[in-house]
């Protein structure tokens, strides 16, 4: 894959300020609760004008009618016996289909449709809030209406990356340009907490009820899940990792390499919102691995994640970083890079570090919806009984 020469980093007006940590709360209460607002942030950009929306309704199972009824609404001049499509099969809790007229598909709408239940894990109304602040900011494509069971949008030129991309130098740099920039931007008002712990609670209460005693004697029980959650959030909550905004999803298929423009692009932003800035890195990193097939040796070595980290940290202060900076980023990323994967519904059971992911698989034998795939990818990684793993990594 051909990639543009490395080029000076560019000098920017953002920088990463230091926030003052909200304060935790315990497991299982506050966050029950809707994020807080304590930390006071400047002014974003101004609010973006309402999408439309039209009530139409898209079948999951037979697409391209709906997608077309919302073509002629968009784009009216477009003759329906001209339309072409395309389908993308790399989504799991979504589908996706491109309509396009013109072979180069310069102008081209990409129609998707939410998967089923997955309000369960996706806040629909902030995903497009979201959709828009990162829009504003140069960061996303065009959102072009909502409909009743999903949205439509511009597509993005360029190639979808794959694990042997992103550890390429000359990506993986630009990689850390585009989180950077993310990374500074703020919404109007304040910042709330971060919504790790609230999302962890969340896919808890959704499984908690499916953990039998009788199912595994490895499988520990909801108390020993909860305790364990309750220990990782209050060591991870002590590293004073900044909150910022946060893809939260950066798995390499939701990487967008413009060849012709030299630069990267994230695309989806279902789980996008503030949260720990080293849990953003981290979990990106764990995608060096693979996910079809994970091997953890591809996993970033200290001498790439230092050089990853030294560009995110120019990018973002504008200026050149020091040894102590980057080594102190380096600690954190790698605490919360325990988290397997990010907090989407393509590993949600799996986000349970070591013997909680362990305890967690088995919701895999109870999958009928589809909200918790691909468990089994990192259980052989781990081993049967990794927990005096997760305690020496997070000493």
């Amino acid at each position: 894959m051909a990639v543009p020469p490395s080029a000076p980093l560019p000098r920017s007006s953002f920088y990463l300020r230091r926030h003052t940590p909200c304060p935790q709360c315990s497991w299982g209460m506050e966050e029950k609760a809707a994020a807080s607002t304590s930390c006071r942030e400047p002014p974003g950009p101004q609010r973006a004008a309402a999408v439309p929306y039209f009530g139409i309704s898209v079948d999951q199972d037979d697409i391209l009618p709906g997608a077309l009824r919302l073509i002629q609404e968009l784009r009216p001049h477009w003759k329906p016996e001209q339309v072409r499509t395309k389908r993308f099969t790399d989504g799991i809790t979504n589908k996706l289909v491109a309509c396009y007229v013109e072979e180069d598909m310069r102008d081209c709408v990409l129609v998707r449709v939410y998967g089923e239940r997955t309000e369960l894990l996706v806040d629909r109304e902030n995903e497009v809030r979201n959709f828009q602040l990162l829009r504003a900011h140069g960061c996303a494509p065009k959102l072009y209406c909502t409909f009743q069971n999903g949205l439509c949008y511009e597509y993005m030129q360029g190639v979808a990356l794959g694990p042997e991309h992103i550890r390429e130098p000359r990506l993986f740099r630009l990689i850390a340009l585009e989180m950077a920039k993310i990374h500074t931007i703020h919404t109007n008002g304040s910042l709330p907490k971060p919504t790790l712990w609230h999302k962890m609670h969340n896919y808890f209460t959704l499984v908690k009820n499916e953990i039998s005693p009788s199912l595994s004697a490895d499988v520990p029980k909801v108390e020993v899940l909860e305790w364990e959650l309750a220990w990782l959030k209050e060591h991870l909550s002590q590293l004073d990792s900044p909150v910022v905004f946060c893809h939260n999803d950066l798995l390499c298929k939701n990487i967008i390499y413009d060849s012709s423009k030299g630069h990267v692009r994230f695309i989806d932003y279902e789980y996008a919102g503030y949260n720990y800035q080293a849990f953003d890195i981290g979990n990106h990193f764990n995608e060096f691995a693979g996910v079809n097939e994970v091997d953890y040796c591809q996993y970033p070595t200290r001498e790439t994640q230092l050089q990853w980290l030294r560009y995110y940290l120019q990018a973002q202060k504008g200026m050149g970083v020091t040894p102590r900076e980057v080594e102190r980023l380096y600690v954190q990323v790698n605490k919360f890079a325990l988290y397997p994967s990010s907090v989407s519904s393509r590993m949600a059971a799996s986000l349970w570090l070591c013997r909680v992911v362990t305890g967690m698989g088995a919701v895999a034998e109870l999958n009928p919806s589809g909200l918790f795939p691909g468990v089994s990818l990192l259980l052989g990684a781990l081993g049967p009984h990794p927990e005096p793993v997760l305690h020496h990594r997070l000493r």
